[in-house]
């Protein structure tokens, strides 16, 4: 019988240590691929300055568009966060202790993305920090291909649509929604929140498992 897979986190590091480690593997996989910054930025939707900034290390990009780099140097999320990735095969058991995650920081969110050493998985699940939204600093509402699940942890989160009206859920409340429908996250009360995310990506045909 097969045993669980185990994948072990490195320490944890400084936010703008965390901001150059991920450049650097963009920059690494961008070479890998023979591609130049206006052309990932191009395939990627984005602007030529913000993909230069986040090489730099300059720019911590938020899921949507870290999602949209992703798919334009056409590889998997996670491969953004890990240098040494394992496909998710069919029939496999991987198990996440505490502490093993890739810190995401954003000016207004802090992402433990779980399983950062799994790719191609069906789901991104990730534990977030939220602050208060008046402490927070939005541009634009967030969207993205797939779907999503909200659950909170630890105190309340307001979760904020575009052209609907913001829903609040309490500890142990849950909502699941179109990821495609601009949303925002953030804390309800002046404490702060945590709280569980899972987002799915369009589907990929999967290979069977075998018997």
């Amino acid at each position: 019988m097969d045993k669980p897979t185990d994948r072990r986190t490195p320490k944890r590091m400084e936010p703008a240590d965390r901001r150059v480690r991920m450049g650097e593997r963009l920059r690494e996989i961008r070479h890998e691929r023979g591609l130049t910054l206006a052309e990932v930025a191009k395939s990627s939707r984005l602007a030529v300055s913000t993909v230069s900034k986040v090489e730099r290390g300059l720019m911590a990009l938020t899921y949507d568009r870290f999602s949209q780099l992703a798919d334009g140097l056409g590889v998997d999320v996670s491969a953004l966060f890990s240098e040494h990735g394992e496909r998710f095969r069919p029939g496999e058991v991987a198990v996440s202790r505490i502490g093993e995650f890739r810190l995401h920081e954003t000016e207004n969110y802090s992402y433990e993305m779980l399983f950062p050493d799994l790719w191609h998985k069906g789901m991104t699940p990730m534990l977030g920090t939220l602050r208060p939204l008046e402490t927070m600093r939005f541009d634009r509402f967030i969207s993205h291909a797939g779907e999503e699940f909200a659950f909170v942890i630890d105190g309340s989160v307001t979760i904020h649509f575009q052209d609907l009206e913001p829903v609040t859920l309490a500890t142990g409340e849950s909502a699941y929604f179109d990821s495609g429908r601009g949303h925002l996250y953030a804390a309800a009360g002046p404490d702060g929140a945590r709280m569980l995310v899972v987002c799915t990506r369009p589907f990929e045909p999967r290979e069977a498992l075998s018997a």
